[in-house]
């Protein structure tokens, strides 16, 4: 574990410098831990790929006082009994709402039954959430479908776009600017200000995405 200031009453903890399930594991370790310790005057403990973002009263703590209390309660051999939670999202891949799958096809040499079959088949970890409330980062994408941003972002995304972006996916829970690949789209909510955690999804979590007919999109409210 790395240890560095972020900010007056904040650090991260660095675990490792690259997406791996390694380096995931050792992260929700450290996090569930964390947060199963109830450590007074922890403010926020925010998980990612390969970090825990940590922001702490400076009333009880400086700098190098938290850093070893962090350091001495963080155990990675920490047993993780939680129940493994698996988020199921229906999601139509038509190309009307799959504004890249043509593109996609042309440069992986797949079709677009294959790509869809590929993405569809996946159990997705929750490695991370941010860019926008309700955004989760979920990988691992298979390499055989796995393609940068596209060079010149849109200015604007539908809510509920599925996207691929080398080897993660997510799905926008608003509608905003964005530079993914656009598979498809759920009429799943992923931001909801009425729901305690904002969102069903939580780092640690998996996603599976279901593939459903055109009509039965239409039906849960989906819109072409």
């Amino acid at each position: 574990m790395v240890f560095k200031i972020a900010s007056v009453d904040s650090l991260i903890i660095y675990f490792g410098n690259e997406i791996s399930e390694k380096i995931a594991q050792d992260v929700k370790k450290a996090y569930l831990c964390l947060k199963g310790l109830n450590i007074e005057g922890l403010v926020e403990i925010i998980p990612s790929y390969t970090s825990i973002f940590i922001s702490y009263d400076v009333l009880k703590y400086d700098y190098a006082t938290i850093k070893e209390l962090l350091k001495s309660s963080i155990h990675l051999d920490y047993d993780d009994n939680s129940k493994e939670n698996i988020i199921n999202i229906d999601v139509y891949y038509g190309e009307e709402v799959g504004l890249d799958l043509e593109y996609m096809s042309d440069k992986t040499k797949l079709t677009i039954d294959e790509i869809i079959e590929i993405h569809s088949s996946k159990l997705y970890d929750v490695y991370a959430i941010g860019f926008l409330p309700g955004f989760a980062y979920l990988a691992s994408v298979d390499e055989r479908i796995a393609l940068p941003r596209l060079a010149s972002p849109r200015k604007q995304i539908p809510k509920g776009s599925v996207a691929i972006a080398d080897t993660q996916t997510a799905v926008y829970p608003q509608s905003s600017p964005g530079g993914w690949n656009i598979i498809g789209r759920t009429t799943m909510e992923l931001f909801d200000k009425k729901l305690e955690k904002l969102s069903p999804l939580s780092v640690g979590d998996k996603v599976k995405f279901n593939p459903i007919s055109k009509e039965k999109y239409l039906a849960q409210g989906g819109i072409i």
